[in-house]
């Protein structure tokens, strides 16, 4: 896999079902103590409502899922809200259904309804953008040509993730693991041979494409 979709922003939205309020609030987040930080301090904000239903997606290709009903009848809240995340395709992002009670039950089939409902408002508030993998290369030339070097890189459509200077210039450069061999080509070319473009490592990046 070398893209997946995470949500643009961070957001929330608000539905109302028979006079029960239910708040859906969508954060980007990338391992589960930071998904269940959020959870809590929604917890902590809205001490006043009755169920903080949560569900979250986490890593390339939804590695890590987990959804809870908090209270609600089982299967009614956390699995709807992981249901809709997955069918948007979204990772890296949990969902919160605040719910304030109303006084009327809505049966088990009506909070599938406003629990799924919630969170598709809140994806369409949030957006989405996608996320590459990128592989992370260094590359040492000196302060003449660091300029020229790094502007073609760009005009070419590679990634310049870094510059440091000192006795020369390292430049930390990203580029699609498909398409590391054409970065090799066009450092050869722009240093007459002179330059490497050395392997450090992968990361994922925001796409601007999307």
């Amino acid at each position: 896999m070398t893209s997946y979709l995470t949500i643009a922003r961070d957001a929330q939205a608000e539905i109302e079902v028979r006079r029960s309020r239910f708040l859906c609030t969508l954060a980007r987040v990338e391992t589960e103590e930071a998904a269940r930080a959020v959870v809590a301090g929604l917890r902590s904000e809205h001490h006043d409502a009755r169920h903080h239903c949560s569900a979250f997606v986490l890593g390339p290709g939804g590695a890590v899922e987990r959804s809870s009903d908090d209270g609600e009848p089982s299967g009614t809240a956390g699995a709807p809200m992981l249901e809709v995340l997955r069918g948007q395709g979204v990772s890296d992002v949990v969902a919160v259904v605040t719910r304030w009670f109303g006084g009327t039950l809505l049966g088990a089939g009506g909070l599938v309804r406003a629990y799924g409902d919630a969170v598709r408002a809140g994806l369409e508030v949030a957006g989405t953008l996608r996320r590459d993998l990128v592989r992370e290369l260094a590359l040492e030339v000196g302060h003449a040509d660091a300029g020229r070097v790094e502007s073609e890189l760009r005009s070419r459509g590679f990634v310049v993730l870094d510059a440091t200077y000192g006795a020369t210039v390292s430049l930390l450069l990203g580029a699609p693991p498909d398409d590391v061999e054409r970065l090799h080509a066009a450092v050869a070319e722009l240093t007459s041979g002179a330059g490497l473009a050395e392997p450090v490592g992968d990361r994922w990046v925001d796409s601007m494409g999307v």
